[in-house]
């Protein structure tokens, strides 16, 4: 039987994506999630693909272990890993909420990645080619206003990919972080969404593309990759945005950010007037977070 793909959090937007990629690409798919109804609805969305589906907890190095020991139960060798795990959270300022808030959000969406990696690395075939990628969401760069404490979450996370990248070499496994710096969309009926935020399908292709990616001659994979929305940017267009804010923030704080920074002729009035707008917008209210889910 064909190797299969591994997806964490597959009932999630993030996890539907490649799901719905990896099914498209004929590739064996073994979806994981808290949620067994959505699962099977998942399943049956996707009925004549070689898609199998497993319930389970990632909350614990026992519930990690719990799962290592049903997907070898199962007598497919893995492929690669991708974990999109992640969840919702409440809009608000940080200081103004108990501490416990951070804690559940990094035992929710920090925690979950390292019990998962530690026990799965050794179902994995110790090869170049074998990957294990994180999908992470916004607010890792950049505070993501009124979401703090996920994006301290996703700050953790940028650096443990980091950590799992260099540690994991020993044991022949590549791991990358596929930063996606933006909410993203999934059902085109999602009143929610913007239209700027990335499909979630899209997503799932860019992660794929990964997983198939051969290592350089010289020199190693990233342990970061920041996703794209377009892979034709220009020279000008990679400058702006590797300096801009995250993408996630509105679009008008980003209009007020690159023109305060690519106008040097405009008199110093003007540029604090359009830093004190873009300090206003940031403290708007924004659009809850939809990027990846446990179910």
């Amino acid at each position: 039987m064909s190797p299969v793909l591994l997806v964490l959090g597959a009932t999630g937007c993030a996890g539907r994506g490649v799901v719905e990629a990896a099914v498209a690409a004929g590739r064996a798919v073994l979806a994981v999630a808290e949620d067994a109804a959505a699962l099977q609805a998942l399943r049956q969305q996707h009925a004549r693909a070689d898609l199998g589906v497993l319930a389970a907890l990632l909350r614990s190095d026992g519930d990690a272990a719990a799962l290592a020991e049903a997907v070898r139960r199962r007598g497919r060798r893995l492929e690669a890993v991708v974990a999109a795990i992640g969840g919702e959270g409440a809009c608000g300022r940080l200081l103004d909420q108990p501490a416990e808030v951070l804690r559940s959000t990094l035992d929710r969406d920090l925690l979950p990645h390292l019990v998962a990696a530690r026990h799965l690395f050794p179902l994995l075939p110790a090869s170049q080619r074998t990957r294990y990628l994180l999908v992470g969401g916004p607010g890792g760069s950049y505070p993501w206003a009124g979401y703090g404490h996920r994006s301290i979450a996703a700050a953790a996370l940028r650096m443990l990919a980091r950590v799992l990248h260099e540690e994991a070499r020993r044991e022949g496994v590549r791991v990358q972080l596929l930063s996606v710096d933006a909410p993203l969309r999934g059902a085109d009926d999602d009143v929610h969404a913007c239209a700027e935020w990335p499909q979630a399908a899209a997503v799932g292709r860019r992660a794929l593309a990964l997983l198939e990616r051969d290592p350089p001659v010289r020199g190693g994979l990233p342990a970061i990759v920041d996703y794209a929305a377009s892979a034709a940017l220009t020279s000008s267009e990679v400058e702006v945005a590797s300096s801009a804010p995250a993408r996630s923030a509105p679009p008008a704080v980003r209009a007020a950010e690159v023109a305060s920074r690519t106008a040097p002729d405009v008199p110093a009035r003007d540029l604090q007037d359009a830093r004190d707008l873009l300090d206003t917008l940031r403290s708007l209210p924004h659009p809850g977070h939809r990027h990846d889910e446990h179910s």
